[in-house]
């Protein structure tokens, strides 16, 4: 068993990922990382924000480093709740909006996917996506 992402795995999951966002009308930035947080592959669709580059990588890095979508980060994130503040550790890399995705293999971690462009829910859709060519059902 692989324990980590492919190039081709990630490729899939780029096609993946464009292919939803077109459907979407929206251009987007789609990341993967692999099982070390490490970048694998980038794609910026024509036409997609400059200032979600960064952004992308970091839903992603996020996504990994604590093997949970950003999206349910985010709701842990809040204030009074207990990882309130975490969004300003890992030298400002943590975010707490919907567009990144664990990546699994069973029950193993393998990578992430991140995507940024549009509103925080088709981020999720289109991240979801991106995983679900990797992981059957997402």
């Amino acid at each position: 068993m692989k324990h980590t992402l492919t190039l081709d795995e990630a490729r899939a999951a780029i096609d993946a990922g464009c292919k939803a966002a077109r459907e979407i009308g929206v251009a987007m930035n789609i990341a993967l990382v692999d099982a070390g947080n490490n970048l694998l592959a980038f794609v910026r669709m024509d036409g997609a924000w400059l200032g979600s580059i960064d952004i992308v990588q970091n839903k992603a890095y996020t996504a990994r480093a604590f093997d949970q979508p950003t999206k349910q980060l985010g709701a842990m994130a809040e204030p009074g709740e207990p990882l309130y503040g975490i969004q300003d550790t890992n030298r400002g890399r943590i975010v707490i909006f919907a567009g990144g995705v664990p990546v699994k293999r069973g029950n193993a971690v393998v990578g992430a996917v991140g995507v940024s462009g549009g509103r925080p829910d088709q981020d999720q859709k289109v991240a979801e996506a991106a995983a679900a060519a990797i992981t059957p059902g997402g």
